[in-house]
């Protein structure tokens, strides 16, 4: 498991800049303007930010950009990381900030001067979400993991400020292990057992095993199972942090591998459908968030874990199943098996909890990629308070998430002739289709937003806050959504 560096804040004390035994970072705005922080290196290094201030170099560099002087004169530090950071600093350019200092430190003891800079508790954030490495199978030595220090004016506040963005940081590097590990090690035993785990921190756990999902009539989600030798399950997680409120509801998406089934997807980048679990693993990692940040509100986290593989035993196009809620289901494709899990998960998170509101997180479509790329999320909703309260939390967030719409135009291309439903209308507005299926399954007059995240949940080079691979999506979103619209006061 990795765990995020937590940050240290310390009283500014320009006294302690020379000697320390690590890289140094300070921040000069556009127009070359430095604080007392910068003023002592820039003495140190005999007035050279102040030469790189005059430069064209520096002029070029694009804010929250850092320039490496290496070898200071004057000081113990191997390099000074000189970042360009306006005076009044935005959220994401702050966090942009930490994210370049926390690459550029390669794993080296860090200091950062904040002084009296705003955003501090920010930077760190950006610094620590960024230095996130899966080094679980690599035999080679770990790579190594730096101290953090922000030298700050009122570092007790800043420190305050920073606790809940700590939590956060967990909850994103627990989604990225989840996302990044291999099927033959996040098997879905394995899975219910990391989530069981998360009983430490005040976490009801319950699993539900296949004789329990059958009792209940849960057999689109046991169809995906059926040709897999590991059992299928549904882990729920319980959060009461609020009062006797009902809870909202999270439900995720956890194919621990998907071949596609009878109807196999072609061999190649098949390896990548290990991150298939990663609608499941953001809701795995925000009740993680919620719970070590005390959170104030009653959330409830349900997961459908399946794996989707072909066997003699396995689902057939043209099988007919059952769900929860009653509906049957025409399988035309065993590859949209997705659909059929989350339907059976969101049916019984709304039977037994009677949420406030539901969304539900699944890497769904290829064809949200094909619509969107990996810069944003798909976005399906029957409820406009709730998708504006989401999107600007994304926003605030910078976690790209885009509307898309739903209509009953599209339902004739899921009717079925032989079912009430048929899991997949086709590639026309696949993604479309995709999130009309679990419409289907959405009570009446339930605010409810459904999350394609198909194309954000792991990428193939860096995005801002982390390196290529599993990003966490959602996760800050979320917590944002949860502690700026459920929370008591």
């Amino acid at each position: 498991m990795n765990v995020p560096v937590t940050p240290s804040f310390i009283e500014s004390d320009l006294d302690a800049i020379a000697d320390f035994d690590g890289k140094v970072a300070v921040f000069m705005s556009p127009t070359g303007q430095i604080g007392l922080g910068a003023r002592r290196v820039n003495k140190l290094m005999k007035r050279s930010l102040t030469r790189l201030a005059e430069s064209q170099l520096f002029e070029d560099m694009p804010n929250a950009a850092c320039h490496a002087m290496s070898m200071p004169a004057g000081m113990k530090a191997p390099e000074v990381l000189v970042v360009k950071l306006p005076k009044r600093v935005t959220v994401d350019d702050a966090r942009l900030a930490g994210a370049n200092i926390g690459k550029a430190a390669g794993g080296a003891n860090m200091l950062i001067f904040a002084g009296a800079g705003k955003r501090a508790s920010e930077i760190a954030f950006g610094c620590a979400l960024r230095q996130y490495s899966f080094h679980d199978h690599k035999t080679s030595t770990a790579p190594k993991q730096g101290a953090i220090t922000v030298m700050v004016n009122q570092a007790d506040e800043v420190a305050q400020d920073y606790a809940p963005k700590a939590a956060v940081a967990e909850g994103v590097f627990f989604t990225r292990d989840l996302v990044s590990e291999p099927a033959n090690i996040l098997t879905t035993s394995e899975f219910a057992s990391r989530l069981e785990a998360l009983k430490s921190l005040g976490l009801k756990i319950t699993t539900l095993e296949e004789k329990d999902m059958e009792k209940l009539g849960m057999h689109a989600l046991l169809g995906v199972g059926h040709g897999s030798r590991s059992p299928s399950k549904m882990v729920i997680m319980e959060w009461q942090g609020g009062g006797d409120e009902q809870p909202f509801a999270l439900v995720g998406k956890g194919v621990v591998f998907d071949t596609g089934g009878i109807s196999i997807k072609p061999a190649g980048g098949m390896e990548e459908m290990t991150m298939d679990m990663g609608g499941a693993g953001v809701v795995a990692g925000v009740m993680k968030t919620l719970a070590m940040r005390k959170a104030k509100a009653n959330v409830v986290g349900l997961v459908g874990i399946v794996e989707n593989m072909p066997d003699g035993q396995a689902q057939r196009p043209g099988d007919v199943v059952t769900s929860m809620k009653g509906d049957t289901i025409e399988v035309i494709n065993t590859d949209a098996e997705g659909r059929l899990v989350l339907a059976d998960v969101l049916w019984y998170a709304q039977e037994t909890y009677k949420p406030t509101g539901v969304i539900n997180l699944a890497t769904l479509t290829g064809a949200v990629i094909i619509g969107l790329g990996h810069e944003n999320a798909g976005v399906f909703s029957n409820d406009e308070p709730l998708a504006r309260k989401f999107l600007n939390a994304a926003n605030i967030e910078d976690e790209g998430a885009w509307r898309m719409p739903l209509s009953k135009a599209y339902d004739k291309l899921i009717d079925s002739h032989i079912a009430d439903i048929k899991n997949t209308g086709g590639r026309a507005a696949g993604a479309i289709t995709a999130a009309q299926f679990l419409q289907r399954f959405i009570k009446e007059d339930m605010p409810w937003i459904h999350l394609d995240i198909a194309g954000v949940a792991l990428v193939k080079s860096d995005t801002t806050l982390a390196p290529k691979g599993a990003t966490g999506w959602g996760v800050r979103t979320l917590d944002r959504l949860i502690a700026d619209n459920f929370e008591a006061e």
